[in-house]
């Protein structure tokens, strides 16, 4: 299993018995990101990324028996994206999700475009997230629509 050490974050691949943590996280994100922790495509395609080495997290264990993710982050080589990126509300502003973005990026192929669809720059709650992606050299590329929850999306490329 890899992992990636800096600061006591340690992002690691995720395993099966990670998910529901998952679907916890994603419940904590859906007033933003609309309906996922109860959708069973959702659930099946997570259960896929985690099966398929695609899907990394932060964890945060509150026992041996109990986890919880501080972030996680999905990637799709085939599409060269990231297609799913959360951190926990407790744990905002404190680098994790900057180290999910960098892990998840050595994943993905440098010599052609990155591809991520984020919260439009109209959108306050956003604004973490934008700033994260400009900061390792995204850039605005076209409107995304409306996500799930309504609400206005930008699609963003990291150009080779």
């Amino acid at each position: 299993m890899r992992t990636n050490r800096q600061k006591g974050m340690d992002v690691t691949y995720s395993e099966l018995t990670d998910f529901d943590a998952w679907i916890a996280l994603a419940r904590e994100v859906e007033p933003l990101f609309g309906p996922m922790a109860e959708e069973t495509a959702f659930q099946e395609a997570l259960q896929r990324a985690i099966s398929g080495k695609a899907a990394f997290c932060i964890r945060s264990a509150r026992d041996e028996h109990d986890v919880a993710l501080k972030g996680g982050i999905v990637v799709s080589e085939a599409a060269n994206e990231i297609a799913w990126l959360a951190v926990s509300k407790h744990c905002r502003n404190r680098g994790y999700g900057r180290k999910l973005l960098e892990f998840a990026l050595n994943r993905l192929n440098p010599r052609e475009s990155i591809w991520v669809q984020t919260f439009d720059a109209s959108v306050p709650e956003g604004t973490a997230a934008r700033k994260l992606y400009f900061d390792v050299g995204f850039t605005d590329h076209k409107a995304g629509g409306l996500n799930l929850a309504g609400v206005p999306t930008v699609i963003m490329r990291l150009a080779p």
